[in-house]
C-alpha cells in the first residue's frame, strides 16, 4: 500500500495547522457558522443532527494495522467508542467535539490518513473493489490507478468548487464489486488485443434521480487516464447546471445533453489536454506501483483447513459465506461481518478495530480493506490459518456467517444522526436481521441484498438493492417505500417501486411476505431472489405486498 513521503507529510501538516487555526476562530466567535462551513467541509467536518461529524478517508478502502489502530484510538479518545464505516469506504465519527477535531486530524496524519475531500463539491475519495490485489478473477490491481487519481485530484485548482460532489470508482475485475455504474465516473479495467485499459462510464448516480451510467469510451489506454478524466471534469464543470443543486450532478448533464454530445465535447477537450501531459504522471504511476507489490505468499500444507471444514459445521457455514476465491489457491479472502444480528450495520467498536488490526498483522500480511458494503476484509489469509482466525473472531463476536445474506444489510445512519434524513434506517435494519435470524431462514434464502436509505439522497444505495427500502416523511409519519430488482454489479439496474409505502411497524412484515413469496416461487434452491424477480417480474411480489388490493380487484 502507498506510504506517505516527505512531501505528503509536510502537505498534510500544513493543512491540519491551517484548520486548527480556523477551528479556534470559530470557537472564539471570529467566524460565524456560515463562514466556517466551507472551511470545515474542505476538511471532512459536517454539522449533523446532534453534533459535528468527522468523515475520514480510507483511500480505495485500504488500511494497515497501524492505521486501523489509529481509527480505534479516535473512537475511544475523542468519540463514544465506535466508528461507522460507510458505503464510500470511509469511516465517520458522529460525536466529536469541535475543539478536538484538529487533534484527531493530527493523529490520523501520523499514520498516513486524512479527511481531505471527504465532503464538499469536489472530487471525493476514489473507491475501488475491496478485493483488489487478491481476487482470483482480477485482470490487474486497480489501486495504483486509484492512488494516482487521489494525488492528481487533491487540491486540484480547477475542480475544488464544482457544481456538486463528484465520485469516481474503479475495478480491475469483470465482476464489478465497486458499483462503477452508479458513480459520476466509473472505470472498469478491460483487455483488448492483449492490452489492459479502461472502459469509462459517466453519468451514473443514485439520489433523487437514480441513473445507470453510460459508456463514453469503451477502451481507454492506461497512459491516457488522467488527461481523459481531466477532460470529463472540465466539460462537466462548464456544461453542468449550477442554477439548481438537485440538477447539478453530471448524470443530469448527460441526460439533458445526450451522451453523444458529451462524448464529442470530452474527446475535443481530451485532444487538447493530452498534449499537456509530458509523461510525469506515468513516471509517478510507475513509482506508485512499487507500493502495491503483492506479498510473498506462503506456500505450505492446507490440510488443517480441509479437516476443520469437514468436521466443524460452524466453521463450514462461516467459510461458505465469508470466504472468497484468492488469486493464490493456498490463500482465501476473508470478509469479517460487522453486522451481527440486531447490531447497527457498519458500526465497529474500538475494541473490534484493534482485534481486526491484530488479526491482519498476525495472519493477513498486515492488510485490511473496507468494503462499500460496510464490512471489513483481510484480503490475504493462508488457508491453514483460517481455523485459528475463525476461533479468534468468535471470541470477539466477529464471526457472523452472513456475508451476502439477508442480514448483511447496507444502511445509512438515518434520522438517528443525519440532519437530512426523514426516517430511521438503523432500527429497520436491526429488526429485519433479527427477524430472519429468529426464523433461521437466511441460509435457505441465499444471496439477497437489502439496502436501506433514510431519505431520498440514497446514501444506503437502496436503488441498486434486490430489495430496496426508502424511508420518507408523510405528514410527520415515517413511511417506507419498497423497490425490487435493483442490481449493483456489472449488470446494474435501478429497482422499481412496488407501490404505496408502509408504516414503520409494517415494513418488516412486508419484507417477510416478499421473502416467503420468493421461497414459494423460485425454480430451485440455486435460483437467487434477483433471478426469480427477473424471470417472473413484479406481479407475484406485488400481490404478496398488497393482498387487500388484490381482493378488491378480484
Amino acid at each position: 500500500m502507498y506510504k506517505y513521503n516527505a512531501f505528503d507529510e509536510a502537505f498534510l501538516a500544513e493543512r491540519n495547522a491551517q484548520f486548527r487555526a480556523q477551528v479556534a476562530r470559530r470557537i472564539d466567535g471570529s467566524l460565524t457558522e456560515d463562514e466556517f462551513k466551507p472551511l470545515r467541509l474542505m476538511n471532512g467536518v459536517y454539522l449533523q443532527l446532534h453534533a459535528y461529524m468527522l468523515r475520514v478517508a480510507i483511500p480505495y478502502g485500504t488500511l494497515n494495522s497501524d492505521q486501523m489502530r489509529a481509527l480505534a484510538l479516535l473512537a475511544e479518545k475523542w468519540d463514544k467508542g465506535y466508528g461507522h464505516f460507510t458505503t464510500r469506504q470511509n469511516i465517520q465519527y458522529n460525536w466529536p467535539k469541535l475543539n478536538d477535531i484538529p487533534d484527531m486530524l493530527d493523529a490520523l496524519g501520523e499514520v498516513g490518513l486524512h479527511a481531505i475531500q471527504t465532503s464538499g463539491n469536489t472530487i471525493r475519495n476514489t473507491t475501488a473493489d475491496h478485493f483488489a490485489g487478491a481476487a482470483a478473477d482480477e485482470l490487474t490491481d486497480p489501486r495504483p490507478y486509484a492512488e494516482l487519481i487521489r494525488q492528481w485530484s487533491t487540491d486540484h485548482p480547477e475542480f475544488q468548487f464544482l457544481g456538486r460532489k463528484f465520485k469516481i470508482a474503479i475495478t480491475g475485475s469483470p465482476n464489478d464489486r465497486a458499483v462503477t455504474k452508479a458513480h459520476d465516473v466509473g472505470l472498469r479495467m478491460v483487455e483488448r488485443d492483449g492490452e489492459i485499459g479502461f472502459e469509462v462510464i459517466v453519468g451514473g448516480g443514485l439520489g433523487r434521480t437514480p441513473m445507470v451510467g453510460k459508456v463514453i469510451r469503451d477502451f481507454l489506454p492506461q497512459p491516457d487516464l488522467l488527461p481523459y478524466l481531466e477532460s470529463v471534469l472540465s466539460v462537466y464543470n462548464v456544461l453542468g447546471r449550477r442554477d439548481n443543486k438537485y440538477k447539478a450532478r453530471i448524470k443530469i448533464t448527460v441526460q439533458e445533453n445526450g451522451i453523444e454530445k458529451v462524448r464529442e465535447l470530452v474527446e475535443a477537450r481530451f485532444a487538447e489536454r493530452r498534449a499537456e501531459f509530458d509523461g510525469t504522471d506515468q513516471a509517478l504511476l510507475n513509482e506508485i506501483k512499487t507500493h502495491f507489490a503483492a506479498p510473498a505468499f506462503r506456500s505450505g500444507d492446507i490440510s488443517t483447513y480441509d479437516a476443520t471444514y469437514a468436521a466443524d459445521p460452524v466453521f463450514r457455514a462461516w467459510a461458505d459465506t465469508n470466504l472468497a476465491a484468492h488469486r493464490d489457491p493456498n490463500h482465501a479472502i476473508v470478509t469479517i461481518s460487522i453486522k451481527a444480528h440486531g447490531q447497527t450495520p457498519g458500526d465497529a467498536s474500538a475494541e473490534q478495530m484493534r482485534v481486526m488490526a491484530d488479526l491482519a498483522q498476525e495472519f493477513g500480511y498486515d492488510e485490511l480493506r473496507i468494503s462499500h458494503q460496510q464490512n471489513v476484509i483481510i484480503p490475504h489469509v493462508h488457508k491453514s490459518d483460517l481455523p485459528a482466525l475463525h476461533a479468534r473472531l468468535k471470541q470477539h463476536a466477529l464471526a457472523t456467517a452472513n456475508i451476502g445474506l439477508i442480514s448483511d444489510i447496507i444502511a445509512c445512519p438515518g434520522m438517528d444522526y443525519c440532519a437530512l434524513a426523514t426516517a430511521r434506517s438503523i432500527p429497520v435494519a436491526q429488526e429485519i436481521a433479527s427477524r430472519f435470524d429468529d426464523l433461521k431462514l437466511e441460509h435457505d434464502i441465499g444471496h439477497l441484498q437489502i439496502k436501506i436509505s433514510g431519505c431520498i439522497n440514497a446514501c444506503g444505495h437502496h436503488h441498486v438493492a434486490h430489495i430496496g427500502i426508502l424511508g420518507l416523511d408523510r405528514a410527520g409519519v415515517e413511511n417506507y417505500q419498497i423497490t425490487l430488482g435493483g442490481d449493483a454489479t456489472e449488470t446494474a439496474a435501478i429497482g422499481k417501486r412496488t407501490g404505496p409505502g408502509f408504516a414503520y411497524d409494517e415494513i418488516v412484515p412486508a419484507v417477510e411476505r416478499l421473502v416467503e413469496t420468493y421461497l414459494a416461487i423460485r425454480s430451485g434452491e440455486d435460483e437467487t431472489f434477483l433471478e426469480t424477480y427477473r424471470r417472473l417480474g413484479m406481479e407475484p411480489f406485488k400481490s404478496a405486498l398488497y393482498p387487500e388490493a388484490q381482493k378488491k380487484v378480484a
